[in-house]
């Protein structure tokens, strides 16, 4: 069975520029697409976590990405990010694909988690799908918003093909 991944989720992937010792949180894990696509450029050192609050999400990217949990590469939890426990400071990335947590609520919390456990340098890429252009400036203002109060200096990423914004938060 053929695992394609979508073009909007390799193109997020390719601008975060994995590296093979990067460790990277995936937030939202879904079917394990992004999850199988960044393993893939992990050597070495280099780490993957994804979390889903979805048992079905956790379970599908547990079947996915079946080598990258035999080979160590990669972790899948099912678990809220509010109660996640990493060690500190040794994230190198974190990525989300239209995870509304970071939009549609007060993420402060989850956020500060975040800065927290990331490494000097360290960024959160938070993408989104802009087939509904009509929420693209809420999500802008409202995830910009957060990642600015929780000590992030913020950068906006678009691509018109596929569709994608990206709200980036580097600490």
């Amino acid at each position: 069975m053929v695992n394609k991944i979508p073009a909007r989720i390799r193109w997020a992937v390719d601008f975060m520029d994995v590296q093979p010792n990067d460790h990277v949180l995936e937030i939202g894990c879904g079917n394990g697409a992004a999850a199988d696509l960044i393993c893939r450029r992990l050597e070495g050192k280099g780490k993957m976590f994804a979390i889903d609050r979805s048992e079905a999400g956790v379970d599908r990217t547990k079947a996915r990405c079946a080598e990258h949990i035999a080979a160590g590469k990669l972790t899948v939890r099912q678990i809220d990010l509010a109660t996640l426990r990493v060690p500190v400071k040794r994230l190198t990335k974190v990525f989300a694909f239209d995870v509304n947590l970071f939009w549609v609520r007060d993420a402060h919390e989850e956020i500060a988690l975040l800065h927290e456990r990331l490494m000097p340098g360290g960024s959160v890429n938070l993408f989104f799908d802009t087939t509904r252009p009509e929420q693209v400036p809420d999500i802008l203002a409202k995830a910009s918003e957060q990642l600015r109060e929780g000590g992030f200096r913020v950068y906006i990423v678009d691509s018109k093909m596929p569709p994608v914004i990206g709200i980036i938060g580097r600490r």
